[in-house]
Order: C-alpha cells, then structure tokens, then sequence
C-alpha cells in the first residue's frame, strides 16, 4: 500500500478544504470499501481526510420527511424504531447487506459511494475502463456472471453493489451535498449514473463535494419487501434484487415502488411497472405482467443469460410477499 498523509478535521468546511487544496486527497469514514481498494492498489490518495468527527450521525424523523446523516452506520440506521416503523425497506435492505461487523462500521454516505465488486476492477492486471480510462472491458468478452442487463455500455458492464441504494431508490430518497461552490441537493435516481463512455464516473458528485445526508419523504407505502438473490445467504453481493413497497386498500393497489439491484451501474428504477400496477388488485397475474414491463430493454453476455428469468421471477416474488398474496 502506498504511503499517506492523514487528517482528521471537525468541520465540514475544513474537511472540503482539506481536499481542494489536495488533488490526492480522499474523505474516509468507515473506511469498508476505500481501504480495501487501497490495499490491491486500485485507490492511491496521498492523503486520507477523517471526516469522523464531524456531526453527520443524526437520525431524525421530521413531519414530512425522514433525515439521515451521512455518517449514520449502517447497523445504527437499519435498527433504528423510527427507520423499521416509518421505513421498513430501508431497514431491510440494509439487513441485506454485508455482514454485521462491516454494517458496524459502514456509513451512509460511504455506501452511497461504494464501488462495483467487478472482479476486473479489482484486478490490476486486467483491462478496466472504470479503474484506467481507455484500457478496455475486461468483463466484455470475460466472465461476466455477475454483471449488468440493464443500461451497460460498450466500456463498462459492471453493476452498482449496493443494497442501501436500491432501497433509497425506490424511497425517492435525496442526497445532500456540501463543496466549495455551495449546498445542493440530488434525487438519488440522479445521482448514480450509467457508464456510458465514462464509466470512471459511478456519480454525478464533484470531486471536493462531501455528503452530509439523505433525506427520505414520509411515505404510505408500508406493505415492503427487500429481496435479495445472491449465492449463499451471508457475505455475497446480489445476483438479482428487488426493492418492492405497495399501498394497499384491502387488494387494491394504490401506489406502487419498485427497483431492482445486481442489474445495473445504478439502482434500476421500474417506473412503466409501478404505473402498471396502480389501480390493479393484487394477483400473480398482474405482478407477472408487471415483471414483464419491468424486462423491457434488458440485454444479458455470455454468463449472465439466466438474470433475464431470474429477475422477472424475483420481481413477483418480491411484490407477492409484500401484498401477502404469498408468506417470505
């Protein structure tokens, strides 16, 4: 690992300076991702920035929305009463991933920015357009079980790892961010993109802009469920997701979310299904036609050919568990 300088500043402002005068300069929290890129030497800061110590843990319940500071842990969110009662999604997703000691230790904003788990990423010694610019896709013409059906481009078929992010979208969660130039805010289906010629770039973020939280809005949709399809029930990525939250009048659905994770460079929101599903009863025929709106688009490679049937059948099952038509 190459050698750094280390910060650790207690305001928000002189964390962002600390970057702007730093070309080099990376913000570190709970480090679960970043210092593992570090030690394969695909990250290289010279310097770490510890933003630790600024106050960014608030979880807080507001009248019409939910706030949630960027450095709020993963396992401090997901048990929170206010978060399983008023987003039970989150909370699920959440649960999903990773294990209990990396849950400890991750943060909000942290996996906001988690970087894809393409093992051609992780591989210095392969080609990687989104680690080098211009060096190729290895995964193209690799093996490429894990990568995306949706939204891929010539340059980069790797998919976004997160669970967090597949729940947030389909919340219309908000990402709030600080920098030299000011405050703005970034619906969270903005905020990630798709490759396209520069899949180097996972988001919309500036270089010295720093995450200070997400805000959720309050929502009726309280029948949920997160699922995860993935090789083994603990310590694996996603094969396949599926964020699903109704409302509900007796059978009548109301209001629908869906998103997908596992499928994309971002969370794969299914809009033309959740307009479908509105004003239908629950019925596995209308879940199923919903889960054929869904796969609209979708292109598989070589070794990912079975996600074009998995994720229409984890789309139903997902929407089945949460209007009850079926037991998880």
């Amino acid at each position: 690992m190459k050698q750094f300088q280390y910060v650790r500043p207690a305001e928000a402002e002189a964390a962002v300076n600390a970057l702007v005068k730093d070309p080099g300069a990376r913000f570190v929290a709970g480090g679960t991702n970043l210092l593992d890129l570090m030690k394969r030497g695909v990250e290289a800061p010279d310097r770490l920035v510890d933003i630790n110590r600024l106050p960014l843990k608030e979880i807080r319940k507001e009248k019409q929305e939910f706030h949630i500071g960027a450095l709020a842990l993963n396992s401090a969110v997901a048990e929170h009463r206010d978060i399983r009662e008023g987003l039970p999604l989150l909370s699920q997703a959440l649960l999903a991933g990773a294990s209990a000691q990396l849950r400890n230790m991750a943060t909000v904003g942290g996996n906001l920015l988690q970087r894809t788990r393409c093992p051609y990423f992780y591989d210095t010694a392969m080609p990687c357009n989104k680690r080098v610019p211009g060096s190729g896709c290895g995964a193209l013409k690799g093996f490429n079980r894990m990568h995306a059906i949706f939204g891929a481009s010539e340059h980069c078929i790797a998919v976004n790892p997160s669970d967090m992010n597949v729940a947030l979208a389909a919340l219309d969660a908000t990402v709030h961010l600080s920098g030299p130039k000011g405050r703005r805010s970034i619906p969270v289906q903005d905020f990630h993109r798709l490759p396209g010629d520069h899949p180097e770039q996972d988001t919309v973020i500036e270089k010295n802009e720093l995450i200070t939280g997400v805000s959720i809005p309050r929502s009726p949709l309280k029948h949920v469920h997160y699922l995860k399809v993935r090789d083994r029930n603990s310590y694996a990525f996603a094969l396949v997701s599926v964020a699903a939250a109704l409302d509900l009048d007796g059978k009548l659905i109301r209001g629908a979310r869906l998103a997908m994770g596992g499928v994309a460079h971002k969370p794969w929101r299914l809009t033309e299904a959740e307009n479908f599903l509105i004003g239908k009863e629950i019925s596995a025929s209308s879940f199923q036609e919903a889960s054929n709106l869904a796969m609209r688009g979708a292109r598989a490679y070589e070794h990912n050919e079975f996600k074009l049937r998995l994720a229409p059948r984890s789309i139903v099952h997902a929407l089945s568990i949460a209007s009850g038509l079926v037991k998880a």
